[in-house]
């Protein structure tokens, strides 16, 4: 028999909380999701399923659903901001290389990520997510301007950072994004793992050939 402290539990913590599900397995129920589904499609409910939790503890730790999905896509991008050698350290062309492969790494940690940018975040109700967010999106751009900065002419020639980030987040997600044309364009069975290192690998050579300053 239920006692009268279980039937009247009221607002406070969820009972699925104290048996274990906490921040950590919604983020990663989340983050699984992703890899998989729109994001339109990773609701409270479905991220509730994956983790076996009740919905209502997205509320009780994250207070909303954008909430969790922002701190999804930080912890996807936090090892990226960590993989490389701090770029400052690199020449500027071997710098501009380490940024264009950490982009194509950050696409491919999950399926609909740039989707997740565009579609769900950007329209977040938050203000301060809101705001986060901005600051998360101008980061790119300033680091090809400190680049640039850092060359000063010397090997580079001059760009626009914002239609270089521009360019590189479309490349790079296009190959996952457009997953059925890519399948229609190569033979069946092609390894698009394998494909896409290589498409990685051409990207990245075509930019750096169309930087690389001339000689006069």
């Amino acid at each position: 028999m239920s006692t009268n402290t279980e039937r009247k539990r009221g607002k406070g913590r969820p009972i699925a909380a104290e048996k274990g599900v906490g921040r950590e397995a919604l983020i990663a129920a989340a983050r699984k999701l992703l890899q998989a589904l729109p994001p339109a499609q990773v609701t409270i409910a479905a991220i509730g399923r994956e983790a076996g939790a009740d919905p209502a503890l997205i509320r009780y730790y994250f207070g909303n659903r954008e909430t969790l999905l922002f701190e999804v896509a930080q912890q996807i991008a936090q090892p990226e901001h960590s993989a490389d050698s701090p770029l400052d350290d690199l020449k500027p062309v071997a710098g501009l290389e380490a940024f264009i492969h950490r982009t194509f790494r950050f696409t491919r940690s999950a399926k609909y990520m740039q989707r997740l940018m565009a579609e769900e975040l950007s329209n977040a109700k938050s203000p301060e997510i809101q705001q986060k967010l901005r600051e998360w999106q101008h980061e790119p751009v300033a680091i090809y301007d400190r680049i640039k900065g850092n060359d000063d002419g010397e090997t580079l020639a001059d760009f626009d950072s914002l239609f270089l980030h521009l360019a590189v987040i479309g490349i790079a997600d296009f190959f996952h994004s457009g997953a059925p044309v890519v399948k229609m364009l190569v033979p069946d069975g092609t390894d698009l793992v394998e494909l896409e290192k290589r498409y990685e690998a051409f990207v990245v050579r075509l930019l750096l050939d169309g930087l690389k300053k001339r000689a006069q």
